[in-house]
């Protein structure tokens, strides 16, 4: 069963939630912000996508000190779990990054 790492308030991890249901997928939906990913998970996600993985584009991360923004990444994304870019789709094994059409 498919794992999609995202926030409730994101409207493209709502359409790629629904889209997977829609094909006929049972989809865990987790979201970040009320349950954090493990130091253990960010290594994953991070090895899987490196710094792609950290929305650079988001007011997020308009809204960091340059201080913070020097941090590691598994340290940005532990202390602001916005930050990910998102979604991220965990099936089987295999990781993905983003939903589009």
């Amino acid at each position: 069963m498919p794992v999609l790492y995202g926030l409730k308030a994101c409207d493209t991890c709502r359409k790629a939630a629904k889209a997977l249901e829609n094909a006929g997928r049972d989809v865990t939906f987790r979201d970040v912000r009320s349950e954090p990913l493990s130091r253990d998970e960010l290594a994953v996600f991070l090895e899987a996508f490196g710094d792609s993985l950290i929305n650079t584009r988001s007011t997020t991360w308009r809204g960091l000190s340059d201080e913070e923004r020097l941090l590691p990444p598994t340290e940005l994304l532990a202390g602001h779990p916005a930050l990910m870019k998102r979604p991220v789709i965990e099936d089987g094994g295999t990781l993905t990054l983003g939903w589009d059409k």
